[in-house]
């Protein structure tokens, strides 16, 4: 008698999962045949990278930090990553609503995730060019921090781009040197195949005193309707790598507004050296499903890092933020602020970590999740996180969610505003608790009204 044995159930859809790499694997094949100008020491790397996510698959919801958000939509793409700079580029005047009006700074283009110069403006006194061509010129630069912040051995969408990625941002700040001007990288969705993929590969490094300002920005083009009439699917798989040397100043602003038929999957990995300030704002109001994750690694004493969040859900959009904040050494503070709003039959995800290892003491870390439910088939994850192993610390964290007060509204309307006005006003006013903490006020002027054009779009 043959005796069956029955696989364990997590087995088998790792097992099926990993089938689904095989196209991955094969486009790898092709696409390495083709990298003849690549520095030798980056072969390793890609190599690592494919190959951990052969090993790890595409994540499921049997995994504890994708339990929440089933990416198996994009598992299903048919992956076309765009290894070449697209031949036809939008024009300046196609691409000025995506500029920021009256903010005066340095602008980096990148139409699937390949650098336009020609959509670009010079930036003067440090390095900033893409990553593209640095490899080209001064791969030793880049060899020194590429890979080494962002690890792919257990994230699989990380070791996915570790292996394609073409180009992205690479801006060196001199030690000492304050970048008055704003740096703004602006990605681009021009692709109307459906599977498109990009994966951008950003690396900043600020080195010793300096202080700078990064916005970096994820947009669409107007879709191109397919035959069957669906908009095309399209993925941006984004790993950004900050290093904040010692007494720097970092603010960085990263706002995903993709199309509402496209796929966004981010991670942001900040290094922080002693008495480094780094400020980090995560604004998601695009894409059908986006995943942001966002790790601080507190490598010094006497650092801050400072989260804030805001994330707005319509229709059936999937928004998950999943943040850590590794207290590694003593004197230091983390304060992480993140709001959602979720409407029609959106859903949210938010997982915080702080974690305080046993040197790390005198940590003062605090961590608030607020969340706004705008109807009754919207919901909302959260799931605040402690891990303290240090004893002389100073930790809380919280989590809300709620509807709009009917007080407050009843208090509007009893002074002659409509009750559709006094709901907005309400609205825009969580929103702003978030969006107000941005330094600068181009930035917040126009983020106002993209959150307004976004909680108008209700969706299906």
């Amino acid at each position: 008698m043959i005796e069956t044995v029955k696989m364990d159930p997590i087995r088998k859809t790792r097992a099926e999962v990993r089938s689904t790499g095989q196209p991955y694997l094969a486009k790898f094949e092709e696409f390495e045949r083709g990298l003849a100008k690549t520095p030798a020491w980056l072969y390793p790397i890609r190599k690592a990278g494919i190959a951990h996510f052969a090993e790890l698959g595409f994540p499921t919801t049997l995994s504890e930090e994708w339990r929440y958000t089933n990416i198996a939509p994009v598992a299903k793409l048919p992956f076309h990553p765009v290894l070449e700079r697209p031949t036809k580029l939008p024009s300046l005047k196609q691409i000025e609503k995506f500029l920021i009006p009256g903010l005066k700074c340095s602008r980096m283009v990148f139409v699937d995730g390949h650098f336009a110069p020609e959509l670009s403006t010079r930036v003067d006194g440090i390095k900033a060019r893409s990553l593209a061509e640095t490899l080209l010129t001064d791969s030793r630069q880049v060899e020194k921090h590429l890979g080494r912040y962002a690890h792919c051995e257990e994230n699989a969408f990380v070791a996915l781009n570790t292996a394609f990625f073409t180009d992205g941002a690479f801006i060196d700040i001199p030690a000492g040197h304050d970048v008055a001007a704003p740096i703004h990288l602006l990605f681009i969705t021009a692709a109307s195949e459906t599977g498109s993929t990009a994966h951008p590969r950003n690396l900043v490094i600020a080195g010793r005193g300096s202080r700078c300002r990064i916005i970096e920005s994820y947009v669409s083009l107007p879709a191109l309707s397919l035959p069957n009439g669906y908009e095309a699917q399209t993925l941006t798989n984004a790993v950004t790598e900050i290093v904040a040397g010692e007494d720097t100043s970092v603010e960085h602003c990263k706002w995903q507004a993709e199309s509402l038929s496209a796929f966004h999957i981010a991670t942001i990995q900040i290094q922080q050296a002693g008495k480094s300030r780094v400020i980090q704002h995560s604004i998601s109001t695009g894409a059908k499903i986006a995943r942001n994750d966002i790790r601080f690694l507190l490598s010094g004493e006497g650092i801050e890092s400072i989260l804030n969040g805001l994330y707005l859900g319509v229709g059936d959009q999937l928004v998950d933020h999943h943040t850590v904040v590794d207290h590694a050494k003593p004197h230091c503070g983390s304060h992480e602020f993140y709001n959602g709003i979720l409407d029609g039959k959106s859903k949210g995800v938010f997982n915080g970590k702080i974690f305080v290892r046993k040197d790390a003491q005198k940590t003062d870390a605090k961590q608030t999740s607020r969340n706004l439910l705008l109807s009754e088939e919207a919901t909302i994850d959260t799931k605040p996180q402690l891990e303290i192993f240090a004893d002389d610390v100073k930790c809380t964290h919280g989590a809300t969610v709620g509807q709009l007060n009917e007080e407050e509204i009843f208090y509007l309307r009893s002074r002659g505003i409509g009750e559709i006005n006094a709901r907005r006003m309400l609205i825009h006013a969580f929103a702003s608790d978030v969006v107000n903490r941005i330094t600068l006020e181009p930035v917040r002027q126009e983020l106002e009204k993209l959150i307004s054009a976004r909680l108008d779009q209700k969706g299906e």
